[in-house]
């Protein structure tokens, strides 16, 4: 079904024109608009985001000329910035994970049934814990320790793996803090998830603490990574409300539900080109 599908995604500064000549580009190459999205921040020298789906007749044959057309169009005249994708290459995506599993095996399963469009060429822990489970699913599993004050060989282990292999990498609980060095050079965007208890509970046991604190909200939080810890650009966010009836163990329970949740959204739309990072922002179609 995704044969000769593409999607075009488009950001830059507002100005007239910029929506008629995005169709006029494609019609021009024989493509038929199936789905359109746009925003702006200020239609008066804003920022301008826009998502569109197309159908083109052998488009991997045409690829080139329509990328050709499109930069002439809207690199050169407009000043925009575009991704061109062909929707039937899935992106590969490596997960890194430490011992808990929840958010790891819903993304393994998710994508067995086809939920998510993506490959997985590999899972790599800093401990062995769920090396069976993952091999279940037929995916290489890598553990790579990482030692105290030893992080950058351990990092240097996950770039030879990952450079050139994957087109995402998604932290599904690693609890190891990731080096600005390692993002830069892994060159690929990088999602994380983390609880919605951040920065009022970090550390060691913040659901007890939460359940302390006498919390009524439980939450996550899908994020892209940046060297700020936690403070990159939010793709998606949920929450459930709770009461003091709930145990410390019942609050977290409910909580790796929301994770895994929230998680897969924001990887889902990833996946499928719906988020725009705009410097530590996002628009999501």
């Amino acid at each position: 079904m995704n044969e000769d599908y593409g999607r075009l995604i488009v950001q830059g500064a507002d100005r007239p024109g910029i929506v008629s000549s995005v169709s006029t580009v494609l019609a021009e190459q024989g493509a038929n608009i199936v789905a359109l999205d746009q925003t702006s921040s200020d239609p008066s020298g804003g920022r301008f985001f826009q998502r569109t789906v197309f159908h083109l007749p052998d488009l991997s044959t045409r690829l080139a000329e329509l990328d050709h057309a499109l930069e002439q169009k809207l690199t050169d005249e407009f000043g925009l910035s575009y991704r061109l994708v062909e929707v039937k290459r899935h992106k590969r995506v490596a997960i890194l994970v430490s011992k808990a599993d929840h958010c790891l095996l819903d993304l393994l399963w998710r994508q067995r049934r086809g939920e998510l469009h993506m490959s997985i060429p590999m899972v790599i822990s800093n401990h062995p814990d769920l090396g069976d489970d993952v091999r279940q699913f037929g995916i290489p599993f890598f553990h790579v320790p990482v030692e105290k004050d030893k992080k950058a060989i351990a990092e240097k282990e996950h770039l030879n793996l990952l450079k050139g292999n994957v087109d995402l990498v998604v932290l599904a609980r690693y609890m190891q803090i990731v080096s600005g060095e390692f993002l830069d050079d892994v060159g690929v965007p990088v999602i994380n998830i983390h609880h919605s208890f951040l920065p009022a509970f970090m550390g060691a046991g913040p659901y007890q603490r939460a359940k302390e604190r006498g919390v009524k909200l439980v939450g996550a939080t899908a994020h892209y990574v940046t060297e700020d810890l936690d403070e990159g650009p939010i793709i998606e966010q949920d929450v459930i409300r709770v009461s003091h009836r709930e145990s410390a163990r019942e609050l977290q329970r409910k909580g790796a539900d929301v994770e895994r949740l929230v998680l897969s959204r924001a990887v889902a739309w990833h996946l499928d080109d719906r988020v725009i990072r705009d410097g530590n922002t996002t628009v999501v179609f």
